[in-house]
């Protein structure tokens, strides 16, 4: 390898054609100042495409250029190098051709590369060239996340042992290197989340392995992981307990905890849940990024009709409007895009909540604390006394939250709220189930928006493609529409993490209490009968919502089809 490159970098870099000699120069100084390698110097300052550069070099090298996206590399091959050097050279060994170890790089001008690899591996190396995130993807795939870490962790296994639940509380100075590697195996799980932009990260003790998985845009994902990492699986969970506050010795009841962190400048609340389990405790830990924009009314994705009856009834002063849907159909993010376009000088904004996910600039939030007593009902009742304009309830959860919230809105309040119902018109017989009179209900209720999250299609490799259209039909999809209006499919690529999805929208269903819904709620009709009337007077139900941001090319007859309800 090292025969075939140039006396001259400058030279080599200019047979690409892909730079000028300014570029060159500004290249190589640009990466000995910030001592980086030429390949992500260029990538970095956007010089030049990276898998075009890389391909230049790879000809001119006469090495091979590889993508490594659903590339299948056997155990046996990957064995071949210590993890330690995998990571610290941030290579992956590929294969065995003709004897030797062939290994795919980013960086083919570190001069010592080849040695080195030859000594660790005790093989002739050749290299490859591939792209730095399919290096990267790929060594997580197939070492896992932390490999390094729990490497080193086995490597002190025979004088650092993982202390038995009953000598958790004893300290041993031995284990301070353990420790410090535990420590550091956890962060890069907070980490790894962070960068996936998940939401929720479990732990999950098997019988065999700990289990590790993230939810990300609404859909788990399992994270690969070192097959010897189930041995550390007690001083992992400890040490979760520990940066949330929790009795590392109480094994037997669930706890809850937090932990404040701050990634890259971002602050992120983790509310952490523990449940034991057959196997040991199962860890829980949802992630509130405090610093996170919020989404504006207009970023909801209402329709125009939807639109416009919300932005009227915001601005009323009084009544309630209930937002409902499954836990993690973006509820509470709806209901702070309310409050945010409403929150001016001249309103006095009090929301109760559990827990506070945003922070919002001019409200008086109040966090619930059932174990002091401070219930949604409790601290309802002293609002009232506070002289507030505008209420939000985290979720009415019983008849005494219901009954205040009703008896606030009656009395000059606008008050907001969520229940947990399958559609919009669920939420008035399940006020009605809870012992709420159907004249309350008919008299303070505004409307009540149910909603769904859909993944949204990565805009970078969605294609059009023709569905089948009897299954179209058996859904219920406007296949007439088919014809002047082509659907996207998702794909997958580097941008979205091969999934095809990236981020997530909303599909809504408001249904406004009018003059025509007030006789069925006063008479305890069904569900179904305030829905069909309400359809009956213009209301988009949430799959049709759903079809017609599949029209637009944003989501998935899938998606739609996997939150949603046949209507009836």
């Amino acid at each position: 390898m090292t025969a075939t490159l140039p006396t001259s970098l400058t030279g080599l870099l200019k047979r690409t054609g892909l730079l000028t000699d300014a570029q060159i120069a500004a290249l190589q100084q640009h990466a000995q100042q910030n001592d980086m390698p030429i390949v992500r110097a260029a990538v970095v300052q956007g010089t030049v495409p990276e898998d075009a550069f890389l391909e230049a070099l790879a000809g001119l090298l006469h090495v091979p250029f590889v993508r490594l996206g659903s590339m299948t590399i056997e155990s046996a091959i990957l064995e071949k190098l210590p993890t330690r050097a995998v990571f610290q050279y941030n290579v992956i060994p590929l294969a065995i051709q003709n004897g030797a170890l062939q290994v795919a790089t980013n960086d083919p001008f570190d001069g010592g590369l080849v040695d080195a690899l030859r000594l660790a591996s005790g093989m002739r190396v050749k290299l490859a060239l591939a792209l730095h995130a399919d290096i990267a993807s790929a060594i997580k795939k197939f070492y896992g996340v932390g490999a390094d870490t729990v490497e080193k962790l086995m490597q002190d296994g025979n004088r650092i042992e993982v202390a038995p639940e009953e000598s958790l509380l004893k300290t041993d100075l031995s284990e301070l290197d353990q420790e410090a590697s535990i420590v550091r195996f956890v962060n890069q799980i907070i980490w790894e989340a962070y960068q996936e932009r998940s939401t929720d990260i479990h732990l999950e003790p098997m019988e065999n392995q700990l289990r590790i998985r993230y939810r990300v845009d609404g859909v788990l994902h399992q994270t690969p992981l070192p097959a010897q990492l189930s041995r550390f699986q007690a001083a992992i969970i400890s040490r979760i307990k520990v940066m949330a506050n929790m009795d590392i010795a109480e094994k037997r009841l669930p706890q809850d905890g937090r932990i404040g962190m701050r990634i890259q400048g971002e602050d992120i609340d983790i509310r952490v849940s523990t449940m034991p389990t057959v196997y040991g405790e199962s860890v829980s830990l949802r992630l509130l990024m405090r610093g996170k924009e919020f989404i504006g009314f207009k970023e909801l994705g209402l329709r125009e009709r939807d639109y416009a009856i919300m932005r009227k009834l915001i601005d009323r002063p009084n009544g309630i409007i209930l937002v409902t849907g499954p836990t993690g159909s973006g509820k509470s993010t709806s209901l702070y895009a309310y409050l945010h376009e409403i929150n001016t000088i001249d309103q006095r904004i009090i929301t109760v909540e559990d827990p506070i996910e945003y922070e919002m600039a001019g409200i008086n939030q109040i966090n619930v604390k059932t174990e002091i007593g401070l219930t949604f009902a409790t601290a309802l009742r002293h609002i009232l006394r506070q002289d507030p304009d505008i209420i939000m309830i985290g979720e009415v959860r019983d008849f005494e939250t219901a009954e205040i919230a009703i008896r606030a809105s009656l009395t000059g309040h606008l008050v907001f709220s969520t229940l947990h119902t399958n559609d919009a018109a669920g939420a008035i017989t399940r006020l009605l189930d809870m012992g709420v009179e159907p004249f309350l209900v008919a008299s303070s209720l505004e409307a009540v928006v149910a909603q769904r999250l859909v993944r949204r299609l990565c805009q970078v490799c969605r294609r059009p493609f023709k569905p089948d259209e009897v299954f179209l039909k058996s859904a219920g999809f406007p296949v007439d529409r088919l014809a002047t209006t082509p659907i996207c499919e998702n794909v997958g690529c580097e941008k979205c993490r091969s999934t095809g999805f990236r981020g997530r929208m909303g599909i809504y269903e408001v249904l406004q209490i009018t003059e025509g819904i007030e006789p069925l709620i006063l008479q305890r009709s069904s569900s179904n009968a305030i829905k069909q009337k309400g359809i009956a007077e213009g209301m988009i139900p949430l799959r049709d919502d759903g079809w017609g941001k599949v029209l637009e090319s944003m989501t998935t007859v899938e998606e739609v089809l996997r939150v949603t309800e046949e209507t009836e």
